[in-house]
């Protein structure tokens, strides 16, 4: 594995976001308890009752963001397994998964501190870049193989 540096910096960069996302699981769940609004009935009445089996919009927003997290990079993770397999640059690589890591970061700071617009946005469009191009150099190097 380590002879494959694009493979290498796309594990460093993927763990990262793996992190990240267990992150806003844990502060989800933290969410959860300062608020008192339980998802599930018998959490509810273990922590208080059945009054606080409800939803609370900053649980939602914190729901949404790991949702969104899962929705991008999961995919990120199918594309820079297989454009690390294609043997690009090092250095082009790197500033692939380098963009994509920072943006879903800056994405998450935004949904979760609520940042003004368009901070969110933005960061969602810098991070679809790369995967954009990770996609379309598979598919340019997998067309001849149809």
């Amino acid at each position: 594995m380590m002879e494959n540096k694009v493979f290498v910096s796309f594990t460093f960069y993927s763990t990262i976001l793996i992190l990240k996302m267990y992150v806003v699981a844990i502060i989800t769940g933290q969410v959860r308890l300062r608020k008192k609004a339980f998802a599930n009935p018998e959490d509810a009445l273990r922590n208080g009752g059945l009054q606080y089996y409800r939803e609370d919009p900053d649980v939602e927003r914190c729901r949404r963001a790991h949702q969104n997290d899962m929705e991008n990079i999961f995919p990120f993770l199918f594309l820079g397994a297989i454009y690390s397999l294609l043997h690009p640059t090092p250095a082009v690589a790197r500033i692939h998964f380098f963009i994509f890591c920072v943006g879903r970061i800056v994405h998450t700071i935004a949904y979760l501190l609520q940042l003004k617009a368009p901070t969110r946005s933005v960061a969602y469009g810098v991070a679809q870049l790369p995967c954009f191009s990770m996609a379309l150099q598979i598919l340019l190097a997998t067309t001849p193989y149809w």
